[in-house]
């Protein structure tokens, strides 16, 4: 087997990413609060695409689940059609 090369004069530049990791959760917090998201995942569900929506959980005694992932098929019965 060959000697492998030492990289000792490899230096990293330091940039990982141009946006800001703040600026990104902010804008997907703000994404996630909008009309627009519904309407997307409304238009994929009768597409035929498979959906999960984020709601409250009803059982108010599971406190360490505040949200729970529900399948679009359950809550949004009367526009479900089969592709």
């Amino acid at each position: 087997m060959g000697k492998k090369r030492t990289r000792s004069g490899h230096v990293s530049k330091g940039v990982h990413s141009q946006k800001k990791t703040f600026a990104q959760k902010a804008c997907r917090r703000e994404y996630k609060n909008t009309i627009a998201r519904l309407y997307n995942q409304y238009t994929a569900f009768t597409r035929g695409k498979n959906v999960v929506l984020t709601m409250e959980n009803p059982n108010k005694n599971e406190t360490n689940k505040r949200f729970i992932r529900v399948n679009a098929r359950d809550v949004w019965k009367s526009a479900y059609r089969s592709k």
